[in-house]
């Protein structure tokens, strides 16, 4: 079983659009809304591989009720914890090419008391599970040592513990020692304090995340693929995708696939590629499984060419 905690949940509509055009009035081609939030997304894609996944949630308002029934309508299990405040929605418009606008909203403000009742449920539920995974931004009125404190209080439990979140949030947990940090280029940049712009640049990253806490790094690199930075191996991987249609998720993918796969070695990140892969082949937010080996265009290489230049840069 693993465990995602999704401080700040969301529901997330689509519209789909020929272009977009500042200031005009545009004409949708398609729209769906799905249930989101980093954490749901992790639990989703795991969920729809067949893996025994758990997500808690603050759940509030009309959006909140909204949420739970699209979380029981994908059969994933959730545990649900009650906010006065009201769950956000998300806006993200899709254009052919695969570029995606995203509009997010702060969220609800939550209480000390309805952050300490998250905390409790996460840890509950922790209770049964080989990971337990904080994942995403933070709503209004936590402070940004919950995820520090999250780690510190699965300490008391048998599961490993994984974060996905950025900035000062991500800061104070590394000191907590995490078992694995997922962050994206623009994260190493930050603990970096300079540009992310080689290969070598994001190694040097990671490994700088190690020395703050981080058992494990898996760092998402966009069109240049992966980097899995542990005790004694490093291994970088990339898949290739002939048809993008939307990025927004893949990063949840990766992790899901990686903590499916058993966190640790490269086989765990052919997986993970392979799933991040299948989701930027999907328009949506939440990867679908559809029966194909995604992990057929995934090529990892045991020796990094750290001079090789970032194509995000």
């Amino acid at each position: 079983m693993i465990v995602t905690v999704t401080p700040n949940p969301s529901v997330d509509r689509t519209l789909a659009v020929g272009r977009l055009t500042h200031g005009e009035v545009l004409r949708a081609s398609s729209s769906w809304s799905e249930p989101s939030g980093k954490g749901v997304n992790v639990a989703l894609a795991l969920s729809a591989h067949g893996y025994a996944s758990r997500a808690v949630v603050p759940v509030g308002g009309a959006e909140g009720a909204r949420l739970e029934t699209m979380l029981r309508a994908r059969g994933l299990e959730y545990v649900a914890v009650p906010i006065g405040g009201e769950v956000r929605s998300n806006i993200s418009v899709l254009e052919p090419d695969g570029t995606v606008t995203k509009v997010n909203e702060p969220g609800p403000h939550l209480t000390e008391t309805e952050l300490k009742a998250l905390v409790e449920a996460a840890i509950s539920a922790g209770e049964r599970a080989e990971w337990l995974v904080g994942c995403g931004s933070l709503p209004v009125g936590a402070g940004s040592g919950f995820y520090a404190e999250l780690v510190g209080a699965a300490r008391h439990t048998p599961a490993r513990i994984a974060v996905d979140s950025s900035g000062a949030p991500l800061a104070a947990a590394l000191p907590a020692g995490p078992d694995l940090i997922k962050p994206n280029a623009d994260e190493l940049a930050e603990a970096a304090g300079h540009a992310i712009e080689t290969l070598g640049d994001a190694l040097t990253a990671a490994r700088r995340l190690r020395e703050l806490g981080a058992g494990a790094v898996l760092a998402s690199l966009g069109p240049d693929g992966a980097v899995l930075v542990e005790e004694n191996e490093v291994v970088h991987g990339e898949a290739y995708v002939a048809d993008p249609r939307s990025t927004v998720g893949a990063g949840d993918a990766l992790l899901a696939g990686f903590l499916a796969a058993g966190a640790r070695g490269p086989e765990a990140l052919r997986t993970a590629l392979g799933w991040s892969a299948a989701a930027v082949r999907q328009p949506g937010t939440v990867l679908q499984a559809d029966g194909t080996d995604p992990t057929a265009d995934v090529t990892l290489h045991d020796r990094v060419d750290e001079r090789r230049r970032l194509r995000r840069s």
